[in-house]
Formats: structure tokens, sequence, C-alpha cells
């Protein structure tokens, strides 16, 4: 019976050996979560029929149970590295259904995805532009290549200046290209339908006392005339509202005529010399994906190299009610089961979630090898006492027969 018995010592400590040894092979995998050995005792006999001298038939191992203990934390710079602090799991699409993973280290595809080192697609709730926030019903890629930001046509532009007063009005007939015939001029640019840009000029003409021209060309043609009043404090006095409409011009590159409204509440008209002031304008060119940025709570935002950005989604969260449960599929990833139950989803941040932490990764929870070793080193000591054990029956059981054969 002691041969079964240390038989199954050996076992165990050959399995528990296997679990170190598996732990320790991933200290250094992104997200890896160790397992633990766990054991039972064995009895031969029934409960009801124990007695008091029975005597145990050895162990068995029961599970291994996986250790989901938070990691270290360490920065990568990387905008596509991403680390969970605290509960939840990031999910992926393998396109087989669902995966849960710890392991941030996303890369971009060919066609623009962002997935795991397996190709597994990362799931974000979309943005929805009408409702201004994130839908939390879906699930949909997160994809970098769709995620480029249209030209916009500037409509409207907003000029703040000063125009001086005691300026003498011209006594040649207004042209552009003859500095004599206008006071002032202010240059700005402005962006068709289809993201061109085009270089518009506003030329101030002193008419009389309070009154100037101000004339708009954009690439050398005329969008027309608008007179500007101004009260005796300096204040614009006409239009009431400072707001002047001009001719449409059609560029002949394919893009929309443009009509471009011009704001010039803010301009004044003290004793004071020319001051161009600060101009803006709502329009801007078509522009490529230059970085992203991921909070805290999971949204990712992108910005792109026309100065714009918009959100793309928000990172998809889930959690269970039984860790344990979960079936294990490597590269620090797993699928649920009916022991761990259904998904639980949502965002970062929020309820039973953790927090996102962008240009990170979440080490193997088995980095600290040093305890790792002292579990080896005790593996080792069992193994070898229940090898003893063998070799001690052995010795008994050949004395033994030695002591009858005589």
């Amino acid at each position: 019976m002691a041969l079964n018995q240390a038989l199954s010592g050996l076992n165990g400590a050959q399995a528990d050996l296997n679990v170190i040894a598996n732990n320790i092979a991933n200290a250094n995998t992104t997200g890896f979560k160790g397992s633990r050995a766990e054991f039972a005792d064995i009895y031969a006999v029934s409960g009801v029929n124990l007695s008091a001298t029975a005597v145990g038939s050895g162990t068995r191992m029961t599970d291994v149970a996986q250790q989901f203990a938070q990691g270290d934390i360490e920065t990568t710079g990387n905008s596509l590295d991403m680390a969970i602090s605290g509960n939840g799991f990031f999910v992926v699409n393998t396109g087989n259904g669902y995966a849960y993973t710890r392991d941030g280290a996303f890369q971009q595809d060919a066609n623009g995805n962002v997935v795991t080192q397996d190709g597994y697609k990362v799931q974000v709730y979309p943005y929805s532009a009408a409702s201004g926030s994130v839908d939390t019903s879906t699930l949909t890629n997160l994809n970098l290549v769709t995620a480029q930001s249209a030209a916009t046509p500037t409509t409207t532009a907003t000029i703040t200046s000063n125009l001086p007063a005691n300026a003498t009005a011209p006594t040649l007939a207004f042209d552009p290209t003859n500095p004599a015939t206008f006071n002032n001029s202010t240059t700005f640019t402005v962006y068709d339908s289809l993201g061109s840009s085009h270089q518009a000029t506003a030329y101030y003409v002193k008419t009389g006392t309070n009154t100037w021209d101000a004339n708009l060309y954009v690439d050398g043609q005329s969008a027309g005339t608008q007179t500007l009043t101004f009260s005796s404090s300096g204040t614009l006095t006409t239009p009431a509202n400072g707001i002047v409409t001009y001719n449409s011009l059609n560029y002949g590159n394919g893009a929309n005529a443009q009509a471009l409204s011009v704001n010039f509440s803010q301009t004044t008209q003290y004793g004071s010399a020319y001051a161009a002031g600060t101009i803006s304008q709502n329009g801007y060119t078509a522009g490529a994906l230059s970085s992203i940025n991921v909070d805290s709570t999971g949204v990712v935002t992108a910005n792109y190299s026309n100065g714009q950005s918009s959100e793309l989604g928000q990172l998809a969260m889930a959690n269970f009610q039984n860790l344990q449960g979960l079936t294990q599929l490597g590269s620090a990833s797993w699928s649920a089961s009916t022991a761990s139950g259904t998904a639980v989803m949502g965002t970062a941040g929020s309820g039973q979630y953790g927090t996102v932490q962008s240009g990170a990764l979440e080490e193997s929870n088995t980095s600290d090898t040093t305890a790792q070793l002292v579990d080896m080193i005790q593996a080792q000591r069992d193994y070898q006492a229940n090898a003893q054990v063998l070799s001690t029956d052995d010795t008994l059981a050949s004395t033994l027969f030695s002591a009858v054969s005589r």
C-alpha cells in the first residue's frame, strides 16, 4: 500500500512542479495569470465505514486554480499598448466568437483593425455622432484606416483688427495690385469642399469719415465689396451684427462654389495704428490619422494631421461571476464557459471594472520568480521525500522476503 501512496505523492509533486514550471516559463508573458496546483487526500473506504484507524491512500490533484491577481504595470510609450488596472478583460473577436484577454500588446493589421498578437480584433462600443455618445448596445472592430478626417469647406471667418481712424482715404481707384489704392489688408487661408486651400485677402479702403470698404479677394478673384461703418467711439455700427456675406466664387477645380461670410463685429476704428489682430475660420483640409489617445475609461480618440480629432469608440470590458470557470485559450486569453457564466459587459472606470492605462502593459503576475522558486524547492523536496518512501518500502519488502525464505 505504501508503494501506491508514495506513487500518488510522486505524481502529485510532479504535477505541482509542472504548474510551477509553467508559471516561471511565462514570467515575461504580458497579461499572463499564474496557476496553483491544489490537492486532496484519498481514502479507500467511504465516510460511513471510516474507522479511527483507517490509513489514507495517498493524494490526488483536484484542480489547477488560476490566480487572477493584478500584475505590475510597465510603461512603454506605445499608444496601442494598453493595460487594465483592476478587474475586467478586453473583449476580442476571434472570428468564431468572443474571447477575453489581459494582454494589451495590440497592433494594427493590414486592414487597419487593432488586433492582438494572434490576430483577434479588439472590440469597442461605436461612437454615435447623432447622439454624441457611445452605443453600448453593439460591438464593432476598432479600425484606424476608416478613421480619416474629411475636408470641411470654409463658410465663415472672423476678423479681429483695428483700422486707424486717422487714415487718409486713397485718391486712386481701388486696385489690389497697387498698395497706393488701399490702406491696409488682412490675409488668411480658406478651404473649399475638396479640402484645397486658397488665399483670401481683405483689403480695407477708407472712403470717408468712419466709413471703409472691405474688398475680399480669393486667389485673385473678387468676391465683392462691403461697407463698414463705425461710431464716433470706434465700434462697428454697420452691418448691425457685424456679419457680411460676399459673392460666391467658383475655383474651377471641381469643388463646390463657395460663398464666404466674414464677421467684422470685433473690428474697431481707433486712433491707434492698424493692428491685424486675430483671424479664425471654420474650414479645414482632409486629414490623415496621426495618433490616437485612450483615456482611463477606454475612450479612443483619433488625432488627425489637420488638427482635428474625433472619438472612434470606447473599449468594451467584460467580467465574470466565476473567474475560475473561464477556459484558458493561451496567449493570456480566455473564453466563457458554463462554469464561468455569461460575460458581464461594461466600460472601464465604472462599476466593477478597472481603468485603462494607455502606453503601458500589464506584466505577468508570476514575474516575481523568487516566490515561484521557493515553491519549486518545496515541490522538489516533496518529490524526493516520496521517492525515499518508495526506496524504504522496497527495502522493507526485500528484508521481509529474505526472512521468509530462510
